[in-house]
């Protein structure tokens, strides 16, 4: 029998909604794998593709991802972000740009997540920002030299027409990181507390 003055148990970080992944972290994954895998294909001019608009946006899903539900959920969307993605980017894609396109999404994604993490006792623009702009780069290199190199396409162009909007982007996505990041609270005992300024 629980006593009349006794506050109610918090529930765990394994109990309630931090059992599960979080199903429309990894749709909004995928959509945006997708999406940049096809419209990579299409380039602007000689110095930007179409892709370039909507790859960010993986990075504010992570982000959110982190603040809301912890590091090790944000990996396990990145993971079946990255399996779902690669086999359907292959199917609508070259498969050079579906590899490319895989381990370049994985070990960007993992490595925004890490910086995230570390820096989310920062004021909130921070961790997203240093770590999209430092994933942007890495993403950008593996990406387009995988993908493009020895082709003949003027691959180098695009992967620095690319990286100027992605690190625009960056800046850009600060604001629906914003306006959404306090929508819903992080799982209880997934993460440290954040700082809201």
């Amino acid at each position: 029998m629980r006593r009349p003055d006794a506050q109610p148990a918090m529930p765990s970080p394994s109990s309630s909604r931090a059992t599960g992944l979080p199903l429309e972290a990894v749709a909004a994954m995928v959509v945006v794998v997708v999406a940049s895998n096809w419209l990579v294909q299409f380039p602007i001019n000689d110095w930007l593709t179409w892709g370039a608009f909507s790859y960010p946006m993986a990075f504010l899903v992570s982000d959110l991802t982190n603040r809301w539900y912890g590091p090790a959920r944000a990996r396990q969307v990145a993971l079946v972000g990255f399996a779902i993605g690669v086999v359907l980017s292959y199917l609508l894609s070259d498969a050079r740009i579906a590899l490319a396109s895989g381990l370049a999404f994985l070990s960007s994604q993992l490595l925004d997540i890490t910086i995230f993490d570390r820096m989310r006792r920062a004021s909130w623009w921070k961790a997203p920002l240093v770590g999209s702009v430092l994933a942007s780069t890495w993403d950008t290199a593996v990406f387009f030299s995988g993908a493009f190199a020895f082709t003949g396409l003027p691959w180098i162009s695009w992967a620095i027409g690319d990286l100027a909007v992605k690190l625009a982007m960056a800046l850009v996505l600060l604001v629906p990181f914003r306006a959404i990041m306090n929508l819903r609270a992080p799982v209880p005992g997934a993460t440290p507390p954040l700082p809201s300024s």
